[in-house]
């Protein structure tokens, strides 16, 4: 079961976020059973709250036999003319993410972007 779901795991992308735009997000830690766990990146504009963002995540996640927590939220500036995101703001239901995890997960899915966080802000 453990290798069947660190496969799964290793599927999952680590981050998922909307093209342009400021949008909500989550940082979500997916735990396949008895395997190692990794943080992802949610993020998107149909969201109204981030308790959205989570539970369609969370049930994703449930039918490759995946479970998840949230580790927080907050919102991203996503100006990809300028090359650039902006990573601010909490979650009231869940609280802050830590931004600079979020952070370092960005650089690696858009190295060639400038990205800046900031614990300010709503």
């Amino acid at each position: 079961a453990a290798v069947m779901a660190g496969e799964a795991l290793s599927g999952v992308p680590d981050v998922q976020i909307d093209g342009d735009g400021v949008f909500k997000y989550v940082l979500v830690r997916v735990r396949g059973a008895g395997a190692p766990s990794k943080d992802v990146v949610r993020g998107h504009g149909w969201a109204e709250y981030h308790a959205d963002l989570f539970e369609r995540t969370a049930a994703e996640l449930a039918r490759h036999g995946l479970s998840c927590e949230c580790l927080g939220g907050g919102r991203l500036s996503h100006r990809p003319e300028e090359r650039k995101i902006h990573v601010y703001g909490y979650s009231v239901g869940f609280g802050r993410a830590d931004h600079a995890v979020t952070t370092e997960k960005l650089k690696a899915e858009y190295p060639n972007y400038e990205i800046t966080w900031a614990d300010e802000g709503y």
